[in-house]
């Protein structure tokens, strides 16, 4: 299934809700981007509200190697006439739901990065803070391929997690394990009752989530639509 579509014309991402026959219990998938226009996280906080419990991606605790990482989505906001703004939780997040955070720990996600060979861990720290002036200068138009194609995940959001399938593997492995840890808990305890779980986390997140509550317990998808991101100027 398509998450992110890019085109010439806007990105989009694909909220979609996950049901199982015979069970109540609906899980809603919000692919993110840490970076987008503020009418995008206008219409995911909407949707938000009419949730009764959100899972909500947050790495715990601070390190210096990972704020070096974020620059990369950090520095396009700063500059307005881009028209963007950094996903933040207290403007996203409805007051009056519960939210989760069952993401790991920064010396968790710093752990799993320096099992990387030291070229590599070298390598991305320094093209971090580079990737982020090229997004500040480029603004939007970042969010698109030299040939604008549609595909699931867009070259701004592959470079949060570095191309190179042994940084992807480090940057996603033990979160999404830890997620679907929490899916699981979810539905075991609640699966009779008929509640919202918003599952809000980065759209390189969400096949890990689709394949989980999938092929664990046969939650499909189902209805969607499409938000718009951004419309590159």
């Amino acid at each position: 299934m398509q998450i992110v579509e890019v085109t010439g014309l806007a990105v989009r991402s694909a909220v979609f809700t996950m049901r199982r026959k015979g069970t109540p219990l609906e899980f809603v998938v919000f692919p993110m981007t840490h970076v987008a226009s503020p009418t995008f996280y206008r219409q995911v906080r909407r949707r938000l509200r009419d949730c009764d419990l959100i899972v909500m991606e947050g790495v715990k605790g601070r390190s210096a190697g990972l704020s070096t990482l974020t620059l990369a989505y950090r520095f396009a906001p700063r500059r307005r006439r881009n028209g963007l703004v950094a996903q933040n939780d207290a403007g996203l997040l409805p007051e009056g739901v519960p939210v989760l955070y069952p993401d790991v720990t920064a010396a968790e996600a710093m752990a799993d990065l320096r099992e990387l060979p030291r070229a590599t861990y070298v390598l991305l720290m320094v093209l971090a803070p580079l990737m982020g002036l090229v997004f500040a200068l480029r603004g939007p138009r970042a969010f698109l391929d030299e040939n604008q194609v549609v595909e699931d995940l867009p070259p701004t959001l592959r470079a949060e997690m570095s191309a190179g399938n042994d940084v992807e593997r480090a940057l996603t492995v033990r979160r999404d394990r830890r997620l679907l840890e929490a899916l699981d808990a979810i539905h075991t305890e609640r699966r009779d009752e008929p509640i919202r779980v918003a599952v809000v986390y980065g759209a390189g997140h969400v096949p890990a989530i689709v394949a989980g509550l999938a092929e664990r317990y046969g939650y499909l998808p189902r209805d969607s639509e499409w938000l718009t991101v951004v419309v590159p100027a």
